[in-house]
């Protein structure tokens, strides 16, 4: 796949999540129950539900989305630019609906794939989740409930799966990942496991669209390492 892949055709997506509510005692009863069904083996050896929502964002049932970033490479002058936009609001439907409009516009432009790091077990299932949730018509990248890999592989690439080389019980972080190639990264002040915090109680959202930026630039530039290619320096981002 990647002989042929025209990097220009690719949109990089990261996505943050946050458990639905602030905490385990604003949930209903019956959602109180349903959480406790879905940690049992970790409650059975001694974690109380109440510490473990705070991992509810990364489960689709129980969280939601507060941020999509989304950016691509373009040549200029020849040189490598990355063009980014982040899609954000309380209002999840809405913050899904931007980001699939945005989508269409891309397609039409002849950008037909989705790109993410562990994509194909996170960011792509749940933002199809969230979609349905919310009433929303799935775009066909995404209708793919029921493909086998080999029918979704000319429009969803996955950096995870491409390290993994057939190795399924291997998993290896974005971070980890650039460090091994090389690719810098700002030094910000947070990592995914606290995003939630920052936005039920700091309420600010700007330092997780920046967070979720980065991690889309890493994302672009990890594939282009792959590729042999240069890497798309800071100076070279362009917000949209």
């Amino acid at each position: 796949m990647l002989n042929n892949l025209n990097i220009e055709e690719v949109l990089f997506i990261d996505i943050e999540t946050i458990p639905l509510v602030p905490e385990y005692g604003v949930l209903t009863k019956k959602w109180q129950q349903l959480w406790e069904n879905k940690m049992k083996y970790y409650i059975d050896n001694g974690e109380p539900a109440e510490d473990l929502y705070e991992r509810a964002g990364i489960y689709a049932e129980f969280g939601r989305i507060i941020c999509i970033s989304a950016g691509y490479i373009i040549q200029k002058k020849g040189e490598s630019y990355f063009r980014i936009k982040s899609f954000y609001d309380n209002d999840e439907k809405k913050l899904i609906n931007n980001f699939f409009d945005a989508w269409e516009k891309f397609e039409i432009k002849g950008k037909r794939r989705l790109c993410a790091h562990n994509g194909q077990e996170f960011d792509f299932p749940y933002i199809s989740r969230r979609a349905l949730v919310n009433g929303l018509k799935l775009p066909k990248v995404l209708s793919i409930s029921g493909a086998k890999p080999w029918e979704i592989k000319d429009t969803l690439i996955d950096t995870l799966q491409l390290w993994k080389f057939g190795d399924y019980k291997h998993y290896t972080s974005l971070s980890l990942l650039c460090e091994l190639f090389n690719i810098p990264t700002p030094k910000d002040d947070i990592d995914g496991s606290q995003v939630a915090e920052i936005y039920w109680k700091e309420n600010d959202i700007d330092r997780i669209i920046k967070y979720c930026e980065k991690d889309t630039l890493a994302v672009a530039n990890l594939l282009l390492k792959y590729l042999g290619k240069k890497i798309i320096s800071f100076e070279n981002i362009e917000s949209v």
